[in-house]
């Protein structure tokens, strides 16, 4: 059992604990839980660690009421060390708007740190598309607020070497190492490495990576008119490869996209697995990648990521946890190592935060005098299109991972989560153990998901049992 320090609780936190419980409507989530929400955790000979996905946060964790909720957060406390990816900032408007974002430039109350921590978690990936929405500032105020706590976090810098380095956790089972890194990022927002004549670039830990598009010759020669004269990174070369807008075009009988890491990348990236491996007991590797294999099936890891994650592993890490397409992704155990290649969402709050810039109300329409809840109405079209009508934005898992103390793999326990989908913006969001029905489902896709790895999902007495080859 991990120590804690206590909820500072002020008077209106200590009402809203009283009067919200009351208040909230467990019909909402579902009347039934089923009876799987108990840790594994507990054994000397074992190390446990509890795995969520994407956290974007705006509300108390601690005042929401659903049947189970206690059991969930009990079982994430009892972990030895539990993770969730912190997609969000923590600032006061207080700085200049985003540099890019391509969605929701966000930012989150100060309180939501100490609310993750209460609810247990010990460590948080920082590494993400949204990491400076609100320039470098953001990215600072989010660091100053989240080292107030006692959570261990990494992925964001102020030059490259310190983007890469780990975060280090010490529990009683032993010094758990957090490494952090995203391959969905605008370019200006990846660290950059240090010179003895000038500072590095703030930013985060960046992975990327390079896509390779089979088309046939008739498109090959139209993107050579479109390229125009031959620019710096836009030539070809006498392999028959043409570089334009970032991608490489080759002609083949075949249409279809291929990608590889960055090599320099992977080679900087597999070293800081390698030194955490010396200085560590347990390494676990956090990336964030909205990119996949096919455009039209999100479901599908790009090829590069699976290239990435087996390199992770090849290095030392125990395993590597993936996030980013906001849906759930198949899971792997390599060479008796897991990969997550993503964990879909565990607190789902993008429409409730409390400011946008006048270029989102401007690409959606609305008038100069619009306001946050007409903004997140109308790119929705009230909850009929986007992330409000897909189920699988709102479904979910924990994953316990239980290891012996020899570092083997015992067991990957899964225990599906609901996020509230059909409910009101204000009702929906908030994890709590899934119902039967919509357990049911997460299981079927997890099924269907961790086919093509070798692995499957036994579903007993509400938990799901990961089962590999």
């Amino acid at each position: 059992m991990k120590f804690r320090k206590p909820l500072r609780l002020t008077l209106s936190t200590g009402l809203l604990l009283g009067v919200v419980c009351l208040q909230a409507s467990p019909l909402a989530h579902g009347a039934s839980v089923d009876r799987a929400w108990k840790s594994a955790a507990g054994a000397d000979d074992e190390t446990v660690f509890a795995i969520t996905g994407d956290s974007i946060i705006n509300r108390r964790l601690s005042t929401f009421a659903a049947p189970g909720v206690e059991q969930m957060f009990g079982l994430i406390r009892g972990a030895d060390a539990a993770f969730t990816n912190f997609e969000t900032l923590i600032h006061g408007y207080d700085m200049p708007g985003a540099q890019q974002s391509g969605g929701t430039y966000m930012t989150s109350p100060r309180f939501v740190g100490e609310e993750l921590a209460w609810a247990g978690f010990d460590l948080l990936g920082l590494a993400n598309n949204h990491t400076n929405d609100f320039g470098v500032e953001g990215m600072r105020s989010t660091v100053a607020a989240l080292a107030e706590t006692d959570m261990v976090f990494s992925g964001v810098g102020e030059n490259l070497a310190f983007a890469r380095s780990p975060g280090y956790l010490d529990t009683r089972k032993g010094r758990v190492a957090l490494i952090s890194t995203s391959s969905s990022f605008p370019e200006a927002i990846a660290a950059g490495p240090q010179r003895k004549d000038l500072m590095g670039r703030p930013g985060l830990n960046p992975l990327r990576h390079v896509e390779t598009y089979t088309v046939t010759q008739e498109t090959y020669d139209t993107l050579i008119k479109l390229r125009g004269p031959v620019r710096y990174g836009m030539g070809g070369d006498d392999s028959g490869v043409l570089k334009f807008g970032g991608s490489n075009f080759v002609v083949g009988d075949e249409i279809g996209v291929s990608s590889r890491v960055d090599e320099k990348d992977l080679r900087e990236l597999s070293a800081s697995v390698r030194d955490a491996r010396q200085q560590a007991d347990w390494v676990v590797v956090s990336v964030h990648s909205h990119e996949s294999a096919d455009p039209a099936d999100r479901t599908q890891p790009a090829e590069f990521l699976v290239e990435f994650a087996h390199a992770m592993i090849d290095s030392g890490a125990d395993m590597v946890v993936g996030h980013g397409p906001h849906i759930l992704r198949g899971i792997e155990v390599y060479k008796g190592k897991p990969i997550f290649y993503s964990m879909a969402n565990f607190i789902f709050e993008n429409d409730l935060v409390g400011f946008q810039p006048a270029e989102n109300y401007e690409k959606t329409g609305l008038a100069h005098d619009a306001l946050p809840g007409d903004y997140y109405s109308k790119r929705s079209k009230n909850d009929t299109v986007g992330f409000p009508a897909s189920r699988k934005y709102w479904q979910s898992i924990v994953a316990e991972v239980v290891y012996t103390n020899e570092r083997d793999l015992k067991e990957v326990r899964l225990h599906p989560v609901a996020l509230g989908y059909g409910q009101p913006r204000t009702k929906r969001g908030q994890p709590y153990p899934a119902p039967d029905a919509e357990a049911s489902q997460v299981i079927d896709d997890l099924v269907e998901l961790c086919e093509p790895y070798g692995a499957t999902v036994n579903y007993k007495n509400g938990v799901g049992i990961l089962s590999w080859k």
